[in-house]
């Protein structure tokens, strides 16, 4: 019998406790219609607004449409290192955010602005591919209608964070 209860008191430990979590809890466009909040890491900062973000995924879709992007977090980060230029995109929902803290430091070193927003499935279907991309850089050799969304996303971006 004291085996039993010693069986129940630890499935009782182990029961999850919900905790609260508004502050990360996030609207995206997709998710906004839906109803539905999304995960968002503390970390994430400068966040897109719903506004930034639909321009961010339009320029992504031109610029993937013209091939003047680079997805994932290997390419990214060898684009970087070599000092390709141009404006870098984050997934605010990825677990664990360690995967990708090193990306904004290389970004600052090397003076390329970037954002964060809030699903990583989003940039994924913006960068024409059906996995969720948690990175995605868009290079400052695209031109045309690319060339043009992605100047004007500097300009909104100028507002959140030092944009040179």
């Amino acid at each position: 019998m004291a085996k039993e209860s010693k069986k129940s008191s630890k499935k009782s430990k182990s029961t999850p406790v919900e905790v609260e979590a508004a502050p990360m809890d996030v609207d995206t466009p997709a998710t906004a219609a839906a109803g539905v909040k999304r995960f968002v890491s503390p970390i994430a900062s400068p966040l897109a607004d719903a506004d930034l973000t639909k321009k961010l995924l339009k320029s992504v879709k031109k610029a993937t449409a013209t091939k003047g992007t680079r997805r994932g977090m290997k390419e990214v980060v060898k684009a970087l290192r070599k000092g390709e230029k141009g404006v870098v995109i984050l997934a605010a929902d990825v677990t664990p955010i360690d995967v990708i803290s090193h990306i904004p430091v290389l970004c600052e070193d090397n003076d390329v602005p970037y954002v964060f927003v809030p699903s990583k499935e989003e940039i994924g279907a913006a960068g024409s591919t059906k996995r969720p991309a948690s990175v995605i850089l868009i290079s400052a050799k695209v031109e045309g209608e690319a060339k043009e969304s992605l100047d004007s996303v500097r300009k909104e971006m100028k507002k959140l964070t030092y944009v040179k």
